[in-house]
């Protein structure tokens, strides 16, 4: 989201087409906000003459729209096996978000292959 927001040149060109298909409805996980503002606050993470409060107004101006998490997927969570070497909860969350729904997964992280396997559908 914040490449689609601020570096639309890192996105490959699978992941812009569908960003830019006007049939295509975006969503993103309330998960994503949380994760930039904490990071934001740990200072591990600096945004171009912005503030985390104001991404969800500038994603909403993208066309990009927020889906909940509810808590059938916070409660199943511990169903998703781990990858080796990928542990991050942050997107291990947004993975089983992303096949809960049955949604596509716009990511460049390398572990997507594997959870393919576990029903991921992911583009990038």
């Amino acid at each position: 989201m914040l490449w689609a927001l601020f570096e639309p040149g890192k996105l490959g060109r699978k992941a812009r087409a569908i960003l830019e298909d006007p049939t295509n409805e975006v969503l993103v996980s309330p998960l994503s906000y949380w994760e930039i503002s904490l990071k934001y606050g740990l200072g591990k993470l600096v945004l171009p003459e912005t503030d985390p409060s104001e991404i969800p107004g500038a994603a909403h101006q993208l066309g990009l729209l927020e889906e909940p998490l509810d808590p059938e997927i916070l409660a199943t969570f511990h169903r998703l096996p781990y990858a080796p070497d990928h542990r991050d909860p942050f997107d291990r969350l947004l993975v089983w978000h992303a096949i809960r729904r049955k949604h596509t997964l716009l990511s460049k992280d390398r572990a997507m292959p594997f959870f393919k396997a576990h029903g991921l559908n992911f583009e990038w």
